[in-house]
């Protein structure tokens, strides 16, 4: 097909030798390194490919951009699938998909789709920006022209995070011409009333009686407010500082990305082996590690109106 090619993913071998040099000057406990080249063999079965990026229209004034990509068909015949582009979010990847696909493609009872999912610009093997500016609209539209380019007129999307807010974006300006549906596992956070912005909201709020549930969610979006925000606002402000710490240090990488994976996962058993995967896949990316906190540096965090 015109302008997608196969992508086979492959980390140089003096790559890896030079992260396991400054693993040991920093006295890392354990060297299980050599995992990066497990977990390339078991995604290489995957279709993976690159695509140009289409120049026209509100992509205009940024260079052309390969985005990886894995695209998985159907294996169930005589059934109608569903073009599903499976989007991440930060700190994922691509990754998160893997898992998914056979259920997807070829899972019991269906329903069956034909997964495209992407790696976002500045993450993984996509292809990096050369200036800020490319917001979710313009994610947004870039992946509708690749589901397109891919022979899809029609499909669904799956969002969270940062891709919910371009699946939204894709919702508002394509659908239902091109969107049929959409899914979210991320939904935007809503603060309690301020008793200077509505006191008779805040009055109702206040009084009411709140369950268990709500208590803990509460209790959960406090302490996300007052800990774990922090990255955000980094990432937002100077990602070219917290940037090179974690291009010039496995460990530093190792420290940021695990943090949020146990933090954000609801006490979701990570093995070693799938941390390792997910912070390789973040250092050994086109661009570096650093590249992918560049999308908080839009400064915009809203979905579409």
């Amino acid at each position: 097909m015109d302008g997608i090619r196969p992508y086979k993913l492959s980390i140089p071998q003096e790559r890896i030798d030079l992260v396991k040099q400054k693993l040991d000057l920093a006295n890392f406990p354990d060297d299980r390194i050599g995992i990066w080249g497990h977990r390339s063999r078991k995604s290489n079965v995957l279709r993976n490919t690159r695509r140009e990026a289409p120049t026209g229209g509100r992509l205009n004034g940024f260079e052309p951009l390969a985005i990886h990509s894995v695209h998985v068909k159907c294996k169930v015949l005589r059934v109608k699938a569903i073009p599903l582009i499976f989007i991440h979010g930060w700190l994922g990847s691509f990754l998160e998909s893997l898992e998914l696909i056979p259920l997807l493609t070829a899972g019991a009872n269906g329903p069956y789709f034909n997964v495209v999912a992407p790696s976002l610009a500045d993450i993984g093997f996509s292809d990096a920006l050369k200036k800020i500016g490319f917001d979710s609209a313009k994610h947004a539209e870039f992946h509708h022209k690749l589901m397109l380019k891919l022979g899809y007129n029609e499909y669904v999307t799956q969002g969270g995070d940062w891709s919910a807010v371009i699946s939204k974006f894709m919702a508002v300006k394509y659908g239902p011409t091109h969107r049929e549906s959409c899914h979210f596992n991320f939904m935007w956070w809503v603060s309690p009333p301020e008793v200077t912005q509505n006191p008779f909201l805040w009055l109702q709020y206040s009084l009411q009686s709140h369950g268990e549930l709500d208590k803990e969610r509460l209790a959960r979006r406090k302490w996300f407010y007052d800990e774990g925000i922090g990255y955000n606002n980094l990432q937002s402000s100077k990602p070219q500082t917290i940037g090179y710490a974690l291009r010039d240090s496995p460990v530093g990488l190792l420290a940021w990305i695990y943090e949020k994976m146990h933090d954000w996962s609801d006490g979701y058993m990570w093995t070693d082996d799938e941390i390792l995967t997910w912070v390789s896949m973040y250092g050994s990316s086109n661009d570096g590690p650093a590249a992918s906190g560049r999308i908080y540096y839009t400064g915009e965090h809203q979905p579409a109106d």
